[in-house]
């Protein structure tokens, strides 16, 4: 049976009080290579049967409709379990667009990666 991952993050602009505090743990752990943290949701749909557009479509309308909040979420993917490069690797996913880019908890813009370096 296929499944397919929906990815939902708070929108860009807007504060993330639990990725910072996060980001403010991981810092008094000592581990201070990571600078920023954003939370968001992930959803794994189970299909009976096959999957095909339309049911992908379909996921997509519901990702949108009710996984979602629009006002302070965005839909980040909506894929297949294992498919299109989620997941191969850090370069790989800002390669092909699966990363976005983001401000790090002191505010700096972090930039996409250079081919062949990970983030």
């Amino acid at each position: 049976m296929p499944t397919i991952v929906v990815e939902v993050m708070p929108k860009a602009e807007l504060l993330d009080p639990q990725g910072k505090a996060v980001a403010g743990a991981l810092g008094r752990l000592g581990k201070d290579k990571f600078t920023g943290v954003r939370i968001g949701k992930r959803f794994e749909i189970t299909v009976d049967g096959p999957a095909d557009d339309a049911v992908l479509a379909e996921v997509q309308e519901l990702a949108e409709s009710m996984f979602s909040n629009s006002v302070i979420e965005d839909v980040i993917s909506v894929h297949y379990a294992g498919v299109d490069g989620f997941g191969a690797s850090a370069a790989a996913d800002f390669a092909v667009g699966n990363v976005t880019e983001d401000t790090d908890v002191t505010g700096t813009d972090v930039a996409t990666p250079p081919a062949g370096e990970t983030h």
